[in-house]
């Protein structure tokens, strides 16, 4: 894996950006050299940002010393630079800053904001956080052209662009900037001020855009003097074509025009832009014995909020710089008086407060304040001034206002079980943050006829619709109100529903609710149930929790989504369960499990393996039982299994029976709500409802929501809802705030433990994933090219069933020209190596494992090319290798399976086909797992990753994903990262979803990026 970083170099006659390289893997160190062991070279370095901006072609290698955090690793003498990420062993020692000799790149400020724009702002693996700092500091740049804060300049002879930092915002952005720089930004110039290699950046790369976008043909008329000026302002070349005398006289002029603002321009003579490093901030201060409100003036530093001078202490010492706590503070009344004069243009007490000698606050009645608070605050934030409010009255989460407090329990009726339906016995209260207020305390706050009152010390607004909201609760004048179960677990979680118009700000349950919340929202207190006597097994620890946890959510009626990584046993801990509930004789009546016909079978397998008391039926086959035929056979049964496709075939058998309980395994594959055996099972009456799965989401939110419904319908609200209130901010915009909400909505009714989490199980060791980006031959790229092309224009012809099967043929086609052109040519052999890219990696990497004596699994989807691959290794390894496919006859699957995975002296390699060893093989002798060819459905990847990386395996398990770059490999697989993260924030792969993309998409997916070729050289 390769870091970019980069740092910014000021020069004596230009400046320029060096971006340099760190990769994982490091080189022979010794004590006496100097040279970075981790540093890409700078031809490795120019090939891996050639795909991200492959115009990009004006550089210059460059090796530089940089002071980088080093450490002495344990027991040795010398020190290594510490890498991007890296937790240091707890032997190691301390840090300290270290010269390195660094090999990279240098850029002009023209050409780096060309491979700026191109890499993405967002959390990527392969960028460092020094050249995030400049990436975000580019963006400021493009903000700054866009408001036009800029302005042309003139510098020893030479034309410029100069930013114009003249607003309170940009002020206070210069100093965020200069306070979080990263210290490794610093790492070339000695005892260098980060205000001076920021502002130098910016005024190089504000010069460079400007004279990109400039057209130097305008007409300009040959008599003015300034044309020569003018016209050096754009293009590469910056000097003035004017004689002495002239220039001189340009430049007194120029300076005469840009005295008022020479103090915002970003220049190198300008210490005021450093120094001048604060702003005007307004503090809102309520009354005192009688007095009125007041707004009183202050300077704050922009780099520390919390360091502020107030205007009677400026007035007050009256002179040209202010000293306090080792500040200098120069100017302090202009800087008062500038940010006030912004102030008057927006709100009128303080217009009139300057009518003073020496403004100092202004006197406010309640009215102004309210006015102040809700619509000018916010208008001085924008401005770039700062405003303090008493607490309770900032906008936002931290706003106080009127709400009710709920004091709720729940009594079940004789007979009745409790469930998300039962009633609650509930109180409710008025209350201003934790305390209470009776209707007399009430109605006296509204005898101050102020929309801004005190309780309890708190400042709060009353809003018109809360009062009458309040004064119904207080009068006992609200409608008729019923809240249920379901109702205090939305409460409990924090979601801000309205009871009687007013927000919930607290709510306390008691009882057996109470009982019910705090397990629900800290499962480890859920009291543990004894294993059941008639399983025929041991249930790890973390299993008994898992079964305790079900038995209690049957208890209160609540659906139950256990998602427990694949390998950690969901069956099992199902099957104690239903013994468990048989132990109680709770079990009266069957319980339906539902699973993909593959593993009907096997459900009947393990049921009778670890609980041969219970009755099971298999409702499966052409002769299966229906109507009443089957409701008798299944009448004295426990457990009944079926497949989704009979779910919906015979629903009129299935949903006239009445079932104890309905249990889903693999229940994604009730993602899509509108899929006909996902209405199926939602229609089934049952007395409990568990999905068991590993993915609760593979790719979009409403899968969530799918599997949730089934089991507590209308919970999240209908999907319409969810996609509003959840769905779009969290997928579109990032909504935390949302995701929290959903997270805490969720968790009570889903338990998730990771192969990864040491807690659960100790043996396990971790897995590393990791991408191995490939080349293509100039045969591949041909013949993907003239694929794409050729194809490409008959999908345009085509409609319907027939395109979706063009664009199948085309997707599948290019996957095997990306693997070997053999493949796609159905060719005999592969005849030579460097006819692929992804060949000559795996040939390398392979005897990299077989040389250390470790095994690996190469999984792919096609079994022609997995023969093809056999063949090839084991002649150039001089290595047997094993392949099984579908067509292996069974019992050379168990001896191929017994001989990699029980013989010390068994063959090393063993290649699967994706179908055939995707599932259901326990190969954990293996500690690498190689994808030759991608699914495009993490899912499926991850459980033939599990053959190897699940209980038993006793090493670190390396995966290793190839993707060829620059072609449709590369494009999905970062469309799959980024799918992937949405699954792991809160728990339609394939590829059809390609066939809906119109032409112009498709093409932009599918089109070669020729730099992705490798040239034959480079092969050899």
């Amino acid at each position: 894996m390769t870091t970019l970083h980069g740092n910014w170099l000021i020069g004596s006659q230009d400046s320029v950006f060096f971006l340099w390289g760190e990769q994982w893997q490091g080189k022979e160190l010794s004590e006496t050299k100097e040279n970075h062991p981790f540093c890409l070279e700078s031809g490795a370095l120019a090939q891996f940002i050639q795909k991200f901006s492959p115009q990009l072609d004006r550089y210059s290698p460059e090796s530089i010393k940089l002071s980088l955090p080093s450490y002495s690793p344990p027991r040795k003498k010398y020190f290594l630079p510490l890498l991007s990420g890296q937790i240091l062993e707890p032997t190691a020692k301390s840090l300290s800053w270290q010269p390195w000799q660094v090999s990279g790149l240098t850029f002009s400020a023209g050409m780096i904001i060309q491979l700026w724009e191109k890499l993405p702002l967002a959390k990527a693996e392969f960028i460092g956080n020094d050249l995030r700092f400049w990436l975000y500091l580019h963006r400021w740049s493009l903000d700054l052209l866009a408001r036009g804060k800029f302005l042309a300049g003139i510098n020893q002879g030479e034309s410029c662009w100069y930013p114009l930092l003249d607003s309170t915002i940009d002020r206070t952005r210069l100093a965020k900037f200069i306070q979080t720089i990263p210290p490794v930004c610093l790492a070339y110039q000695e005892n260098s001020e980060p205000q001076t290699i920021i502002l130098d950046c910016l005024k190089n790369i504000v010069d460079a855009r400007l004279r990109q976008k400039i057209d130097s043909s305008v007409n300009i008329s040959p008599s003015l003097m300034v044309k020569p000026w003018l016209q050096s302002l754009s293009g590469d070349h910056h000097d003035i074509a004017l004689e002495a005398k002239n220039l001189q006289r340009l430049e007194n002029a120029y300076n005469n025009w840009v005295f008022p603002i020479q103090e915002s321009l970003v220049n190198g003579n300008n210490r005021q832009l450093i120094e001048n490093q604060y702003r005007v901030c307004l503090c809102l201060q309520p009354p005192r014995l009688g007095t009125a409100w007041k707004l009183t003036y202050y300077l704050q530093a922009l780099d520390d909020p919390e360091f502020l001078i107030s205007a009677k202490l400026i007035w007050l010492e009256g002179k040209e710089s202010y000293h306090s706590y080792q500040r200098v503070v120069n100017n302090p009344q202009e800087i008062l008086l500038k940010g006030l004069g912004l102030a008057s243009r927006l709100y009128e007490p303080i217009r009139i407060s300057l009518e003073q000698r020496h403004p100092e606050e202004c006197s406010l009645d309640s009215i102004e304040v309210y006015q102040f608070i809700r619509s000018i605050a916010w208008q001085l934030q924008d401005q770039g001034l700062g405003v303090i409010l008493p607490t309770g009255l900032t906008a936002g989460s931290n706003e106080q206002r009127l709400g009710i407090k709920i004091a709720a329990s729940v009594t079940p009726k004789k007979g009745e079980r409790l469930s998300l339906t039962s009633l609650l016995n509930f109180q409710l209260k008025l209350v201003v943050g934790e305390q209470e207020i009776s209707k007399k305390d009430f109605d006296k706050l509204l005898e101050k006829k102020s929309p801004v009152v005190e309780v309890g010390g708190k400042w709060l607004i009353l809003q018109p619709t809360d009062v009458k909201a309040a004064q119904a609760i207080l009068n006992n004048t609200i409608a008729p109100l019923n809240l249920s179960v379901e109702d205090a677990l939305r409460l409990s979680s924090g979601d801000n529903n309205l009871i009687a118009k007013l927000p919930v700000v607290n709510f306390q349950a008691e009882g057996a609710l109470k009982e019910l919340i705090d397990n629900l929202n800290n499962n480890q207190g859920i009291q543990l149930i004894n294993p059941p006597r008639e399983f025929r097994g041991e249930l790890r620890p973390y299993q008994i929790k898992g079964v305790s946890w079900l038995a209690f959510l049957e208890k209160w009626g609540l659906g139950a989504c256990l998602a427990d990584d694949m390998g950690l046993g969901k069956t099992p801990q199902l099957i104690a369960f239903l013994l468990a509930l048989k132990e109680e004789d709770m079990l009266v009546n069957p319980v339906l499990v539902v699973a993909p016909t593959s593993v009907v079978n096997n459900w009947e397998h393990e049921l009778r393996k670890f609980a041969p008391t219970l009755g099971v039926f298999v409702h499966h086959g052409e002769k299966r039982l229906k109507g009443q035929a089957f409701a008798q056979e299944v009448k004295n049964k426990s457990v009944v299994i079926t497949s989704y496709p009979l779910i919906y075939r015979d629903l009129s058998t299935l949903e006239a029976v009445q079932w104890q309980g309905l249990v889903l395994d693999e229940a994604q594959n009730i993602k899509n709500s509108t899929a006909k055996q996902s209405q199926a099972v939602r229609k089934i009456p049952a007395g409990f409802r568990i999905a068991l799965t590993g993915t609760p989401v593979e790719n979009r939110l409403t899968e969530l929501w799918s599997i949730l419904d089934f089991l507590n319908p209308n919970f999240l609200g209908t999907q319409a809802f969810f996609q509003r209130r959840f769905a779009l901010p969290i997928e579109k915009y990032g909504d935390q705030e949302s995701l929290h909400n959903l997270r805490s909505l969720v968790r009570p009714f889903i338990l998730r433990r990771l192969k990864t989490d040491k807690t659960i199980i100790e043996d396990l060791p971790e897995k590393q994933e990791m991408n191995i980006f490939c080349g293509l031959s100039k045969e591949q790229g041909q013949l993907y090219q003239q694929l794409v092309e050729t194809t490409l224009h008959k999908i345009e012809e085509t409609q319907g069933i027939q395109k979706h099967g063009l664009i199948l043929t085309l997707l599948m086609q290019l996957k095997q020209i990306c693997n070997h052109p053999a493949h796609f040519l159905k060719e005999n052999s592969l005849e030579t190596s460097q006819r692929s890219g992804k060949l000559l990696r795996l040939e390398a990497m392979v005897e990299e494992v077989i040389a250390e004596g470790d095994r690996a699994l190469i999984f792919t989807q096609f079994a022609e090319w997995g023969k093809l691959l056999q063949t090839h290794l084991q002649k150039k390894l001089a290595e047997e290798i094993l392949f099984l496919s579908g067509s292996t006859k069974a019992k050379d699957r168990v001896e191929m399976i017994e001989r990699f995975q029980n013989d010390p002296q068994g063959p090393k390699i063993f290649i699967l086909s994706l179908k055939a060893g995707g599932t259901g093989l326990n190969l954990t002798r293996a500690n690498h797992v190689f994808h030759i060819d991608r699914w495009w459905n993490p899912a499926v990847e991850n459980q033939a990753t599990d053959r190897a990386f699940r209980i038993g395996q006793k090493r670190n398990v390396q995966v290793h994903k190839f993707i060829c770059t620059g072609t449709l490999e590369e494009r999905i697989n970062e469309m799959i990262e980024s799918k992937k993260q949405l699954a792991e924030q809160t728990v339609d792969a394939g590829e059809n979803w390609l066939t809906e993309l119109d032409t112009d998409r498709l093409r932009d997916l599918l089109l070669l990026d020729r730099s992705a070729i490798i040239d034959e050289e480079e092969t050899d």
